[in-house]
């Protein structure tokens, strides 16, 4: 047993439980099973080419010299980014706690209660401080949801405006240069023209359908925008304001002024700058707006017994129903970095947030005196935590990296220094002396500096926030903490259990990949800083492409895309970027199979594109007949094919090559959605089966934690052709050398959580991650195996193997009224997440154990599985109160006085042996979600809200 190997300790299965597996499966060896699985024609011939493996203590060593590369200096650039205090308490029980960052996205409310208070805290915690009447559950950053507030205005006008063809869309010049970058790409291929103008001399009228406003400006100018919306509205004309959520403790919320949508990010709320992420933005609107707004929403319903419950509402918005007709292609949230700061305001509460908000203010009131009093010119008029000062900025930069101070330096002339909650009034003077030593001036020693506020009193917040009990009753670390380990008991997360769901890869995140995350030298870097002070960053950055390059078989990656959807966007976007180059700017179509991802389609519209879609078979596989008919109808016009390998159905189909070569044969490109990478990496890759740009889940393959929902990242990998149109950023160059406009606000997305697939890599090294692919693909054959005769699975390969993941069909058991949802909720009691209900079928369910998963987790699931078959079987006709159709079994439904079920307590609740050892309980029994949909609360409101809805 080799204890120095990464590999021993990610993978599950030992080497003595392999053959009792393979006999199960009835092979010979596990060759012999991926010769069965994936089509020869498409293997590997040799390895991957990467460095050899390191143990976990050569990681730890190695990622802590690479951070000693970083240098951290006291960045006040700004620009949507700041210094932020992470409490101790929430970095510890949050951040590095699995019971929070393994979970996944909260389908299954019964078992996933905690979490979803906790975004229900977040959303409560958004719509007071915003003044708005509806939040979602956190987009990906500010710039993305910028853009999100621009497409849904886009798609809400009015009938007379769609009528007139009313297209523009002004964008104030005081947007973060980011925001701008992104709302271009989002722009054009919808036909959105931009004007981007300064508000106080734009001439609105009936052309335009909305407008982003930026408060504070990007360089700290507070501006009353009272008149200008009022004139806005009275032209049916919509706007968006793009806010600091800080500043919002001591300014007017938008939503008091007439805004109708809201966004930012709540990374200065105990979030760590990353070099830009993960931080999780807010999206906030009227609720007029609800069936529009992108993203997930909490909401407010109950259960069987009528109890208060918390799910995911209004969930037909999802893209896996709504496909080329969503409005929005957002599939993974922030949802981790979303709980941390709706903690981080349970932590502070109102009379905290105004403390911290006064002294960032006081300390820039203190910083513009003293420069005033050195006689140095400030800008603005009115501020609340961002100057702009007039000086030569190279003599000031010069001194101020000396120092290792950063600030933005706006032109030659001027200087834009922003202020955070970690600035102190020492730091202050520390500034004031860059100044005085740059410029020659004395440093002013008064300390009555800074006294009052810069802010109108016209635009003075007067109205309470965080009003509700949460927000005022968890102020000491012992009352946090309890609050935190209560929410957390009620969640089922990875530390519990196996959570097998198909095309999700809910692998381990082992935690010498995580640790890192907690380094100061990784947490505290700005985005913008210059290149040189992020060389640790860089390393691993270049080093990290590089590799995902090797194991896609590519030219080239982008790291940018901030999620899986947005990898999806950020591909196609290249794919056109590059036609266009060639000008086929007629290229348009995008063929889809039918069994795609939901978001491939609402990817497609967003990039521009027709959707056309194909068959499949009864097989499973792509319709080649009809494939070929529709490619042969819009060959003059063909952008390109979406296709998901191993397919959504969870089979290697022995046809890709003849189906690449097809669309290639007819002008298109060939963009292969990455979902199940997990069981390609070091067999097979995707330029071999002729793909020319795929993205990457790094938090499914690449062992990011799926956060409960996000972060997520979704670098794409491209053919030499497809290169230079890679993503740039308008602050730092990167991307191509004809790099499309910004896809994510940070020149390298989620740069922080890279670390994680980075130490992924680097620790498994070439024959551990091909070992992991092919011990994913014997788990899915053996849980297949074992279920056998008890539930059919709907599609295997041509040899009968499934690939990583696999269906069954759960559809005939509605002869005895069972659904799929209802094995879903009785599973629960066996202490499992279930697999992935209804997708790609409905009334199926697909499974995917991963690679990281041991024999005796899969036997104890597959027992589950077919004693609940068994279950079903029992049933008699007419029986509706039987165990499934009751669970999930609650403690308080076994343990009451009461029972009146014809099944025993002990059937309920301990099924199997194996429950008694380690038992969950659902905290709620099964939620009602039509009466949450129709009697729709998205925030903490009081009891009373509650029960006079009902």
């Amino acid at each position: 047993m080799n204890t120095d190997s990464f590999a021993l300790r990610h993978i599950g299965i030992r080497e003595e439980d392999l053959s009792g597996m393979l006999k199960t499966i009835g092979v010979d060896s596990l060759d012999e099973l991926i010769y069965q699985t994936i089509p020869d024609d498409i293997r590997l011939k040799e390895g991957l080419q990467l460095d050899a493996p390191m143990t976990e203590q050569e990681f730890l060593t190695h990622i802590h010299e690479l951070s000693r590369l970083n240098e951290v200096y006291k960045s006040y650039i700004g620009l949507g980014y700041h210094e932020s205090i992470t409490p101790s308490v929430i970095k510890r029980n949050i951040l590095e706690n699995p019971g929070w960052y393994t979970a996944y996205t909260p389908y299954q409310a019964e078992i996933a209660q905690g979490r979803l208070e906790a975004l229900l805290n977040y959303q409560t915690m958004v719509c007071d401080l915003t003044g708005m009447e509806l939040a979602n559950a956190s987009l990906l950053d500010e710039s993305t949801a910028a853009a999100e507030a621009m497409t849904m205005l886009y798609d809400i006008r009015s009938r007379d405006q769609k009528k007139n063809g009313c297209v523009r869309f002004f964008v104030s010049e005081e947007v973060l240069p980011q925001t701008l970058s992104l709302l271009q790409t989002r722009a054009n291929p919808l036909g959105i023209e931009l004007v981007v103008g300064d508000h106080r001399n734009v001439e609105l009228n009936q052309d335009f359908f909305g407008v982003l406003l930026q408060y504070p400006g990007k360089y700290g100018q507070v501006f009353d925008y009272a008149g200008f919306v009022a004139n806005a509205k009275s032209q049916d004309i919509k706007v968006a304001v793009a806010a600091d959520i800080l500043s919002l403790v001591l300014l007017t919320p938008p939503g008091e002024f007439g805004a109708d949508v809201v966004v930012g990010t709540t990374q200065r709320f105990g979030i760590p700058l990353g070099y830009g992420g993960p931080h999780a933005a807010y999206f906030a609107t009227r609720d007029e707006f609800k069936r529009n707004i992108p993203g997930r929403i909490i909401g407010v319903t109950r259960d069987t017994d009528g109890a208060r419950a918390l799910r995911m509402a209004l969930q037909t918005r999802e893209q896996h129903i709504k496909r080329d007709k969503a409005t929005s292609n957002i599939c993974t949230a922030q949802v981790l970095l979303a709980v941390m700061a709706g903690a981080y305001a349970v932590y502070h509460g109102p009379k905290g947030l105004k403390y911290i908000a006064d002294k960032v203010h006081n300390n820039t009131l203190f910083l513009a005196d003293g420069l005033e009093k050195m006689g140095i010119y400030q800008l603005n008029s009115a501020f609340f935590d961002t100057l702009l000062v007039k000086a030569d900025a190279a003599k000031v930069k010069a001194v101020a990296e000396k120092r290792k101070v950063n600030f933005h330096y706006v032109d030659e002339g001027t200087v834009s220094i922003s202020l955070n909650e970690a600035t102190t009034r020492k730091r202050a003077l520390e500034i004031l002396s860059i100044f005085s030593e740059a410029l020659g001036k004395e440093t002013p020693k008064d300390d009555k500096l800074g006294r009052g506020t810069s802010i109108p009193e016209a635009l003075m917040r007067t109205s309470e926030f965080l009003t509700h009990e949460v927000f005022n009753s968890y102020h000491s670390e012992t009352q946090l903490m309890r609050y935190l380990k209560r929410l957390e008991r009620k969640d089922l997360a990875l530390n519990h259990s196996m959570i097998s769901l198909g095309s999700c890869t809910m692998k381990l995140n082992a935690a010498t990949e995580m640790l890192p995350l907690s380094m100061p030298e990784w947490g505290n870097i700005h985005p913008f800083v210059p290149v040189e002070q992020a060389k640790g960053y860089h390393k691993v950055l270049e080093d990290l492409a590089d590799d995902l390059t090797t194991i896609t078989g590519f030219a080239a990656t982008s790291l940018q895309p901030n999620s899986g959807a947005q990898g999806e966007y950020a591909g196609l976007m290249t794919i056109r970027a590059y036609h266009e180059s060639r000008g086929d700017t007629n290229r348009n179509i995008c063929i889809i199979p039918a069994s795609a991802h939901g978001t491939n389609p609402a990817s497609a519209v967003m990039a521009g594109m027709q959707v056309v879609v194909t068959k499949t078979d009864e097989k499973g596989n792509i319709d080649l007949a009809d494939l070929e008919e529709k490619v042969l109808k819009h060959s003059e016009n063909l952008a390109a094919l979406m296709v998901t390998y191993p397919s959504t159905h969870g089979v290697f189909e022995s046809s890709i090559r003849k189906i690449t070569r097809l669309i290639h044969e007819h002008g298109g490109q060939v963009y292969m959605d990455g979902a199940n990478m997990n069981a390609q990496v070091g067999l097979t890759n995707p330029a071999i089966i002729g793909a020319d740009v795929c993205h990457l889940n790094l938090h499914k393959t690449f062992a990011i934690p799926h956060g409960g929902g996000g972060p997520g990242v979704g670098p794409i990998c491209v053919a030499a052709q497809l290169a230079p149109f890679l993503p740039g950023n308008p602050v730092i160059p990167t991307g191509g050398k004809n790099a499309i406009t910004a896809i994510s606000a940070a020149p390298w997305g989620s740069a922080l959580a890279c670390l994680i697939s980075y130490g992924y890599i680097k620790m498994l090294g070439a024959d551990g991650l091909q070992k992991a692919t092919e011990i994913a693909i014997l788990n899915a054959n053996y849980i297949k195996e074992r279920l056998e005769g008890k539930y059919q699975v709907l599609y295997t390969g041509e040899m009968g193997r499934a690939a990583h993941e696999m269906i069954i069909d759960c559809r005939p058991f509605k002869l005895k009224n069972i659904e799929v949802t209802d094995i879903a909720k009785r599973l629960m009691d066996y202490g499992f997440h279930a697999p992935t209900v209804s997708f790609p079928v409905a009334g199926t369910m697909m499974i995917e154990p991963t690679e990281s998963e041991g024999l005796s987790e899969l036997d104890r699931f597959c027992d589950a599985m077919i004693s609940i078959r068994e279950e079903i079987d029992a049933i008699g006709e007419g029986n509706d109160q039987n165990v499934l159709k009751n669970a999930p079994h609650t403690m308080e439904m076994v343990t009451s006085d009461h029972w009146s079920f014809p099944y025993t307590r002990q059937q309920a609740a301990y099924p199997l042996p194996y429950v008694k050892e380690n038992k969950f309980w659902p905290s709620i029994r099964r939620v009602d979600e039509a009466y949450g949909d129709r009697n729709l609360i998205c925030t903490c409101a009081p009891i009373e809200a509650y029960a006079d809805s009902e």
